[in-house]
């Protein structure tokens, strides 16, 4: 991953005032020539557990950072919505009343409306293409720039999983076999187009309703990648998952902009060089985990099947036609094109 770009100077006051309101302090460590200093513990939310592929990286990345800081910087991470759902913990890192938070993609065209472009159904060729080009500034670092507008601040992009259509209803195999099912996505209109254009009803929903609204039937489905689908139990009441193979929904690492204002340029550069690093073990750690979760969910009675992904394409191809309308798109657009393969 390219360095990513720093902020621009703000003043010190209002860097310290939004340090403090967000960070904790501890004595502690052996870093420093004079003896224990005081140490900066920057807080993480995350939605999904201490398993995750995304935490295990980041509890990594942390231990890293307390080594090469001699204790003075480290991460700690709130799984589990513990700080709430990805919606509030944005506006939590927007306030600065925490550091860090993972994010589903989609989430931030809410704030930045051509977002939407790297979140096309169809648009990655690989785990590999998705993260060289959404951790390459040359490619999008004019996307993130425009969210620090609205104090967000992309740190870094991680794998997601590839994500499929999974019911309660049976397999899905063409756009037709999802006609009236209200299947959930995540909340942006991007996502909820894709599911129309692939023969669904798409329902914005948080992820901790998802389970109940299924077995009610408030649900018939949802879409995500089998990771998601087994470790949050959805192979019970949604035994139905085909690979339609639609999204490669990126994650966003971001942060409240006063994070890496209140570091030395020594402990950035440490900083970014294990956030690079971090992203390549979260893909292989993801790979792994996903192996897992499809072998559990077909010993809990899942069904798999392959889904006919052509149709699929063709059917929301409009979509990358209704998003990539400005020149900042159709640049990032052409970009990730001509990085494929």
């Amino acid at each position: 991953m390219q360095g990513r770009r720093m902020l621009g100077a703000i003043g010190a006051a209002a860097v310290m005032t939004l340090a403090l309101a967000s960070c904790s302090s501890a004595s502690g460590g052996d870093g420093g020539e004079g003896g224990d200093q005081p140490q900066t513990v920057f807080r993480v939310a995350f939605n999904q557990n201490a398993e995750h592929p995304q935490a295990q990286a980041l509890t990594e990345l942390s231990a890293a950072l307390e080594e090469r800081t001699d204790g003075a910087y480290k991460l700690e991470l709130y799984t589990d919505e513990t700080l709430g759902d990805q919606a509030a913990t944005i506006e939590q890192v927007q306030a600065g009343t925490i550091d860090f938070a993972i994010v589903g993609g989609s989430l931030l065209e809410n704030f930045e409306s051509d977002m939407s472009v790297v979140n096309l159904p169809y648009l990655y060729e690989s785990a590999d293409h998705q993260m060289s080009v959404l951790n390459d500034q040359e490619i999008v670092g004019d996307l993130y720039d425009a969210l620090l507008e609205d104090s967000i601040d992309v740190m870094a992009a991680y794998h997601g999983g590839v994500r499929n259509v999974y019911s309660s209803v049976g397999p899905v195999e063409t756009p037709a076999d999802l006609a009236g099912q209200k299947i959930r996505v995540i909340g942006s209109d991007t996502n909820v187009r894709m599911m129309e254009l692939m023969g669904g009803v798409g329902t914005p929903m948080a992820q901790g309703e998802v389970y109940t609204a299924i077995q009610s039937g408030v649900l018939d489905g949802a879409e995500n990648n089998e990771l998601i689908y087994s470790s949050l139990s959805h192979d019970e009441i949604a035994g139905f998952y085909s690979r339609t193979e639609h999204l490669m929904m990126p994650d966003y690492l971001i942060a409240a902009p006063a994070v890496m204002e209140g570091m030395d340029e020594e402990t950035k550069a440490i900083f970014e060089e294990l956030l690079a690093a971090s992203v390549d073990t979260e893909l292989e750690l993801f790979n792994t985990a996903v192996e897992e979760a499809v072998a559990a969910a077909e010993e809990a009675g899942a069904q798999f099947s392959d889904a006919d992904v052509d149709a699929f394409r063709e059917a929301v191809l409009p979509l990358h036609e209704e998003r990539v309308t400005t020149e900042r798109t159709q640049a990032v657009y052409d970009a990730i094109e001509a990085a494929r393969g």
